[in-house]
């Protein structure tokens, strides 16, 4: 077991907080010291509200699942003596409603494209088994309800 820490940093600057016109813009601290702008997704909150220039929660989410899926491909093509030379994923999170009607994450599609080197080479039925593996390995993938599609390329 690990334990992961977030610091999720705002404070009201100008605007009108009872009146909800006041920014949303926040800052993600990860352990190690990294910072990231935070805000709400624009499609949800409105400019001068939310930031475009700045990671909201639901392409954190997406972002999370892609990144993890990526760490265990990788692994498990290394494992398997394939050299994987690079790894582009161009994921998608779709926000809508799930079945009780609440707004959510309901689908995540990866569509990751794999780039091997060296002499031996996995073919399409090995990546594809690869791929199978990192969706049943993946932290992230294992603890939510989101239909997550991986369309590898």
């Amino acid at each position: 077991m690990s334990l992961h820490r977030v610091t999720v940093d705002w404070a009201l600057g100008e605007g009108d907080f009872l009146a909800r016109k006041y920014s949303r813009a926040h800052t993600l601290g990860f352990e190690g010291g990294v910072e990231v702008a935070g805000s709400p997704s624009p499609h949800i909150v409105p400019a001068p509200f939310s930031r475009a220039d700045a990671v909201d929660p639901e392409g954190a989410f997406t972002a999370s699942l892609s990144a993890c899926h990526m760490l265990w491909f990788l692994d498990l093509a290394s494992r398997a003596g394939w050299l994987a030379a690079s790894y582009r994923d161009e994921a998608e999170g779709t926000l809508g409603r799930n079945a009780a009607g609440k707004m959510a994450m309901t689908r995540v599609v990866l569509r990751p494209a794999v780039a091997f080197a060296g002499e031996r080479r996995p073919t399409a039925e090995d990546v594809a088994k690869l791929h199978h593996a990192a969706h049943e390995a993946c932290f992230i993938a294992n603890s939510v309800t989101t239909e997550v599609v991986v369309e590898a390329r």
